[in-house]
């Protein structure tokens, strides 16, 4: 097998093509700035990236205001003072697929190799809302996730995993407040007091509206059922994070760097302006809140925009919400690898293109990280490449020295620059959300989506044209791609999932379920938390299609506007 022949020059553009960096001794190719004539190259959002920076870039550039300690306010300099010089940041790794008691062997898996937090994948049809035997749910169960259809699945998906000593992420939008309360009543089963309980739940459906479409009620609807979610895990589940607040997502879609953070606090202010307009102490649930980012293979502007999003979101707490705790005040997020820079050509090239995009993470200063396996461009994780994944985090954790020391790209001319940059225009477009009216009005215009597709358009173009050189699909190619059995989900799984729910359906008490869904129905049609009566249900064994069934007779459901 043989690689196609490159396209642009061998060994570099200048009189020393041979040396490193292509050019004059000084690196600054020997006419002006940005070298000979040449356009300086442009950051995933479309700025300038110039060859050189020095300290002129930093004129009137006070280090006090920008940046603080590390672990103080603003937190450009990350969230906690010693960072992961005292430990490392939570390993976690996405996983679930086909059966709960599939998955539940994957996190063992894991957990035995070195995992220190779960992250769970729903299928299609439970991130919608249908159970596995609706219809609508014909040939997705199991497929993208883990079928869960009620608490009995939910407990086969955790036996043997002690709730009170793992961390565990539930990446679920719309029915986010059944999954965590399902696991409530495991965790309850297992004799784990609710405040041990401890992890994150997705519950951001806003950005749903925007990118993913995996919605089920109207935005305000939504939001209500969010709030209601703060106010329970404000009273019940004190060391639960209520919510993870997505760009992740977004950029899959296309979006990039700066419209991720951008569009992503965005939807951060309306969730806390929903919970305030609701009676909440910003203070009592603010410290709960956390975000969900992508890393890139760009590795310059990923550090630059997660100090950034520090730095915004700090201001916003203190000074448009009054947040005295500096806990209000702290952006801690999870982050996770970009799959939608994984290809399927030459799979094996992932394993590199994660190892830099989880370097860049942890120069940023995240706080738990997944890193994708490498053929996840082709189906879904073998258990072999799950684990080279989480290798691949333990190597940077104890093998290399960007743990000893805390913010290691602190007073970069390159990083602090490109920082201020992309902070810039990420408050030009969160301006523009909010002349909209706010995330939801602008949503329910379409502005977020469009900007989105328009980025995705031009990045599409580049990739074409070859523009941006994307290793083994439009450059580095191979004559013939090597053969690779990637992991298949059983087909038989959808008519084992009916046969269990068919099951549920005889053994429990049909009128219990019925009286919980009405008062379910009742809470929800007016003012009441409906946490506590959709709690009743699921404990009677009420099945996540019947329980979103009853929600939609009094909300409705979602129907995009067309806006183009």
């Amino acid at each position: 097998m043989a690689r196609e022949p490159d396209s642009g020059r061998p060994h570099g553009d200048g009189p020393h093509g041979d040396r490193p960096g292509g050019g004059e001794p000084d690196g600054g190719g020997g006419a002006g700035r940005h070298g000979a004539g040449r356009a300086p190259r442009l950051s995933e959002s479309g700025q300038a990236v110039r060859p050189v920076y020095g300290p002129g870039d930093l004129d009137g550039w006070d280090p006090a205001e920008r940046l603080g300690a590390p672990g103080a306010y603003p937190f450009t300099r990350g969230v906690y003072p010693t960072m992961y010089t005292g430990r490392p940041w939570t390993m976690r790794q996405y996983a679930g697929f086909g059966t709960a008691a599939e998955s539940n062997a994957r996190y063992r898996q894991l957990i035995a190799h070195g995992t220190t937090g779960l992250s769970v994948a729903f299928d299609l049809p439970t991130q919608m809302g249908h159970d596995s035997d609706a219809d609508v749910a014909g040939g997705e169960v199991g497929k993208v996730g883990v079928a869960v259809d009620s608490v009995e699945d939910m407990r086969v998906l955790f036996d043997g995993i002690p709730l009170g000593e793992v961390s565990t992420s539930m990446t679920i939008n719309a029915p986010a407040a059944l999954l965590l309360l399902m696991y409530q009543l495991v965790g309850e089963e297992q004799g784990v007091p609710a405040d041990r309980l401890t992890g994150t739940v997705q519950n951001d459906v806003l950005k749903e509206y925007i990118a993913r479409g995996t919605y089920i009620f109207p935005p305000k609807p939504s939001l209500r059922l969010v709030a209601d979610t703060f106010a329970y895990c404000g009273a019940e589940l004190p060391k639960w994070n209520m919510i993870s607040i997505s760009g992740y997502h977004m950029a899959e879609a296309g979006a990039s760097p700066v419209q991720e953070i951008a569009f992503t606090l965005a939807n951060g202010i309306e969730y806390v302006r929903t919970a305030v307009a609701a009676g909440m102490d910003v203070d009592r649930f603010a410290p709960r809140l956390s975000f969900f980012f992508v890393s890139r293979t760009t590795l310059l502007e990923e550090v630059a925009k997660f100090r950034a999003a520090r730095r915004i979101w700090a201001r916003v707490m203190k000074e448009t919400f009054g947040a005295r705790d500096p806990k209000s005040q702290m952006l801690r997020f999870h982050t996770q690898t970009a799959g939608v820079q994984l290809t399927a050509q030459q799979p094996e090239v992932n394993l590199v293109r994660v190892a830099v995009q989880g370097l860049a993470a942890v120069l940023g200063g995240t706080q738990s990280l997944h890193t994708n396996s490498f053929d996840e461009a082709i189906a879904l994780p073998t258990d072999k490449a799950a684990r080279l994944a989480l290798r691949t985090q333990q190597v940077l954790a104890h093998e290399t020295d960007v743990t000893a020391t805390v913010d290691p790209f602190a007073g970069s001319y390159a990083v602090e620059s490109l920082t201020d940059a992309v902070e810039e225009a990420a408050l030009d477009l969160m301006g523009r959300v909010e002349d909209r009216g706010g995330a939801v009005a602008a949503i329910e215009q379409g502005f977020q989506k469009a900007e989105i597709e328009r980025n995705a358009y031009r990045i599409a173009q580049e990739t074409d044209s070859g523009e941006r050189v994307v290793v083994g699909v439009n450059r580095f190619r191979l004559d013939e791609e090597e053969p690779y059995e990637p992991l298949r989900v059983d087909p038989a799984i959808e008519a084992r999932q009916r046969e269990r729910l068919a099951r549920l359906r005889e053994e429990r008490d049909g009128r219990a379920v019925e009286t919980a869904l009405a008062a379910l129905r009742k809470a929800a049609a007016g003012t009441d938390n409906v946490l506590y009566p959709l709690k009743d249900a699921l404990r009677a064994r009420a099945t996540v299609g019947e329980v979103c069934n009853a929600l939609r007779e009094v909300w409705g459901t979602h129907v995009p506007a067309d806006v183009f």
